[in-house]
């Protein structure tokens, strides 16, 4: 397991921030009330942890078939449905939801090969991630690839309440290869999937899936 480099400078000032709240404690608190001074302390460790693990990225390794989709991120799988998509097809899509909470890994992978047709920023609110109109009021990017075997698919990151950064590193005109590192969204966020309506999805709702392992949808 290693770190997204996005996360350094904030585990980095996570990490001065928490020593200095320990040595401010031991000097001040501890005498008087250990306790409370202990309780402080792992508290400040905890949180420090739990900024770490958000910034985790997992060693995974798996081979990718032409005929295949891969997940894009880690998370819940909370809607599966035929929608209007209004942005860059303007006509009717699948369209699949992965809700990713504070504890999931927040890297976003490519879901496919190929090459970006369209990639654009959105300012916006920041409505919980879940929220069926996240997907069109909150801050968000829009990013379109096409290849040979799926034409055009678009992947969109939304950002959630917490959410307060999306980091989108597919520009338009580049070749992108499967499974890598499209960007990150920073604490808590969803991220939907738009494909062709004929497309036979392999996951349901509620399933519990892992960014560039899970196979969303299959061609026969």
């Amino acid at each position: 397991m290693t770190l997204h480099k996005e996360g350094i400078k904030i585990i980095i000032g996570g990490l001065f921030i928490a020593a200095l709240c320990i040595i401010l404690n031991v000097v001040f608190l501890f005498n008087n009330s250990p306790v409370l001074s202990s309780i402080i302390v792992g508290l400040t460790l905890f949180i420090l942890i739990l900024i770490i693990q958000f910034f985790r990225i997992p060693n995974r390794n798996k081979t990718y078939e032409k005929n295949e989709i891969v997940c894009p991120a880690d998370g819940k799988v909370v809607v599966i449905e035929e929608t209007y998509e209004t942005e860059y097809f303007k006509d009717r899509r699948i369209q699949v939801s992965i809700f990713m909470s504070p504890l999931n890994v927040h890297v976003t992978r490519y879901a496919i090969s190929g090459k970006v047709k369209f990639s654009k920023y959105h300012p916006g609110k920041y409505l919980v991630a879940w929220h069926p109109k996240s997907s069109e009021l909150n801050e968000r990017t829009t990013i379109v690839i096409e290849n040979k075997t799926f034409g055009e698919i678009l992947y969109r990151q939304i950002a959630g309440a917490v959410a307060r950064r999306i980091v989108n590193y597919a520009e338009e005109g580049i070749q992108v290869i499967q499974g890598e590192d499209a960007g990150f969204i920073k604490f808590g966020s969803r991220v939907d999937l738009f494909l062709p309506l004929n497309t036979p999805i392999s996951v349901k709702v509620n399933d519990v899936v892992k960014g560039g392992v899970q196979t969303i949808a299959r061609l026969p």
